[in-house]
C-alpha cells in the first residue's frame, strides 16, 4: 500500500498514473488538502489494518512550492528547484509545469526503485500524438527523437516506434477530408459473456434480449438525425464496435445495416469495418450479411491461442472456434482480417505467447493488434488478482519482442499505438498490418484529427474544429437509460454541432 500526500490539488491524476506504472497492482492513496475527513480516516484505518496484517506500507511526501517541490519518500528527501507559476500564469502554463514536475518525479522514482520504464515519464495514452505535431511543424526527425528520449526519458527503441508510426500515420491520413468529412463510430454493447479484463461497456446478450430490438431502434433513430445533420459532409469510414457487433442475429445485422445504407451516402466509404470478435457470435450467415452490405474489414479476436488461458479468463470459445471462425471468413470472402492479442495474461508464459504467435503467422491474417493487458478498475481481473497475486501476470520486452517479430515475419508494419492506465509491464498497445491493410478509423481516434460522431449506449461523439479544438458529447452507458433518453442524447448532438 502507498499513502502519498500531497499538498496541492490537481495533480492527482499524473501523480497516481506515474507511481502505479512503478508500483504495478498495489493500493495507491492519495491526500491532499481537500481530501474529506472521512476519506482519511479510512485511510488511516486501512494502513492501521495492513500494518497489523504485516504487509508492507510506503508513505511518500511531496510538496509543491514557489520554488520548486520536495519529495520525501523512505528515508530519502529530494528537492527540485523550479519557479511555480504565478496563479494567471498557471491557467497559461500548468501543462507544462506538470510536465517538468512528472520528470522529477519520474527520476525519483527510478532512484528509489532502481527501475526505469520503457517509455519514461510519459503518462498520456497517446505518445505518437507528440511526433505527430512536430512532424506537422517541421521539426527534424532527429529534434523528435531527442525530444522523447532526452526530455520524456522514454528507451531508444520507443521513441524510434513513436517516430516511425507518426510518419506512417501522417502518410496515410493525407486521403482524409478533414474539415469536410468525419467518421461513423456504431456501438453494440452485447457480448456473450463478460471477460475478466473487461471494463468497456457491454453486456450479456442473453439477460438483455428483449431490449435488442429496441436498442437497434434508438440506434435508427440517431442515424436520421445524423445523416440529416452531417449532410454535404464525406464520410471516410465506419466502424460498428463494442461489445460485439456479431452477437446480433443475422436479421438484426441486416436491419442495422439496411437503415445506414438508407440514410448515409457510402459511395466515399475508404474503410467498412465491424468488430465480430469473438468466435463464439461468428457464423457463416452473419458474415453473409456484412459481405452482402459492404463491410470489407473484420476483427476475429483470440486474444490467445492458449485453451487454459481462454477458460481463466472467460472467452467461451475454443482454440478450434476460432480457427472455424477465420476459415469461415476467408471462405466468405473477406481479405482484409485483423486478429487481436494480449499480452500479459493471467499464467501465461514467454513460451505460450511464442507458440500463440506460431499459430496466428499460420493463418496469415492481414493485421493484428498486439495489447499489453491493462488492469481495469471496474474490470473483475481486480478480484482475480486478490486471490492468485499480480506475479501470475507477466509481460516483458521478451513477450513484446515475439509479437512484433511475428508481425514483422507476416510482412506488417506498426501503424498505430496507444497506451491505458495500468498497463502490464508500462508497454503499449501497437497495431500492425501489411500494405494497404492498415486500419484509417484506429488512427483517427487515437490521433483526433477528423470528428468522429458516435452512435449508440456509452460512446462518445468528438468535434474537430479546424483549429484543433475538440468538443464531446456523450451518450448514456447503460442500455435502457439509452432507450429511455434517446431524444436527450439527440439533442446533446444537436447542440455539439448547432453552429455547422
Amino acid at each position: 500500500m502507498l499513502i502519498i500526500e500531497l499538498n496541492k490539488a490537481n495533480y492527482e491524476y499524473d501523480v497516481n498514473s506515474l507511481v502505479r506504472a512503478f508500483y504495478p497492482g498495489e493500493s495507491v492513496t492519495i491526500l491532499t488538502p481537500e481530501s474529506t475527513g472521512q476519506r482519511r480516516r479510512q485511510t488511516a484505518k486501512e494502513q492501521e489494518d495492513r500494518q497489523r496484517a504485516g504487509e508492507s506500507l510506503l508513505c511518500v511526501y511531496m510538496e509543491l512550492t514557489e520554488t520548486g517541490a520536495k519529495i520525501r519518500i523512505g528515508e530519502k528527501s529530494f528537492v527540485w528547484n523550479a519557479v511555480l507559476p504565478g496563479r494567471e500564469a498557471q491557467k497559461k502554463d500548468l501543462t507544462g509545469y506538470k510536465q517538468e514536475f512528472k520528470r522529477f518525479l519520474y527520476g525519483v522514482l527510478c532512484d528509489h526503485t532502481g527501475v526505469s520504464l520503457p517509455w519514461g515519464s510519459l503518462t498520456g495514452i497517446r505518445p505518437t500524438k507528440i511526433a505527430y505535431g512536430m512532424l506537422e511543424q517541421g521539426e527534424s526527425e532527429q529534434k523528435i527523437l531527442d525530444t522523447f528520449e532526452q526530455y520524456y526519458q522514454t528507451s531508444p527503441g520507443k521513441a524510434r516506434l513513436g517516430l516511425d508510426i507518426a510518419k506512417r500515420e501522417r502518410e496515410l491520413l493525407r486521403q482524409i477530408h478533414y474539415d469536410k468529412g468525419y467518421s461513423l463510430y456504431i456501438g453494440i454493447p452485447f457480448c456473450p459473456t463478460t471477460c475478466l479484463y473487461c471494463s468497456f461497456t457491454s453486456y450479456p446478450i442473453g439477460r438483455y434480449q428483449n431490449m435488442v430490438e429496441t436498442y437497434i431502434d434508438c440506434l435508427i433513430r440517431e442515424m436520421e438525425f445524423v445523416s440529416g445533420q452531417m449532410r454535404g459532409q464525406v464520410t471516410d469510414t465506419i466502424y460498428i464496435g463494442g461489445g460485439t457487433p456479431t452477437t446480433l442475429e443475422p436479421r438484426q445485422l441486416d436491419r442495422l445495416l439496411g437503415a445506414l445504407r438508407e440514410n448515409f451516402d457510402l459511395g466515399n466509404v475508404k474503410e467498412f469495418t465491424v468488430e465480430a470478435g469473438r468466435a463464439d457470435s461468428i457464423t457463416r450467415e452473419k458474415l453473409e450479411v456484412l459481405r452482402r452490405h459492404g463491410v470489407e474489414r473484420i476483427s476475429v479476436n483470440p486474444q490467445t491461442m492458449k485453451q487454459e488461458t481462454l477458460d481463466i479468463i472467460g472467452r467461451k470459445a475454443s482454440v478450434e472456434q476460432v480457427l472455424e471462425a477465420y476459415r469461415i471468413a476467408r471462405e466468405t470472402g473477406f481479405s482484409n482480417i485483423n486478429m487481436d492479442l494480449i499480452l500479459g495474461l493471467p499464467g501465461e508464459t514467454q513460451e505460450d505467447v511464442r507458440r500463440t504467435m506460431d499459430r496466428v503467422t499460420e493463418l496469415a491474417p492481414d493485421s493484428l493488434t498486439v495489447h499489453s493487458l491493462a488492469i481495469k478498475r471496474a474490470a473483475r481481473l481486480n478480484q482475480w488478482i486478490q486471490e492468485n497475486g499480480i506475479e501470475t501476470l507477466r509481460n516483458t520486452e521478451a513477450t513484446m519482442e515475439l509479437a512484433r517479430a511475428g508481425a514483422e515475419r507476416m510482412g506488417m508494419k506498426p501503424y498505430y499505438l496507444y497506451r491505458q492506465k495500468n498497463m502490464s509491464g508500462n508497454f503499449e498497445n501497437v497495431g500492425y498490418a501489411r500494405p494497404g491493410k492498415y486500419g484509417l478509423y484506429n488512427i483517427l481516434i487515437m490521433e483526433e484529427v477528423q470528428t468522429i460522431v458516435a452512435l449508440g449506449a456509452g460512446s462518445i461523439t468528438k468535434r474537430v474544429y479546424p483549429d484543433g479544438r475538440i468538443e464531446r458529447s456523450e451518450n448514456v452507458k447503460e442500455v435502457a437509460q439509452y432507450i429511455e433518453r434517446i431524444e436527450e442524447m439527440i439533442e446533446r448532438k444537436r447542440v455539439l454541432f448547432r453552429d455547422g
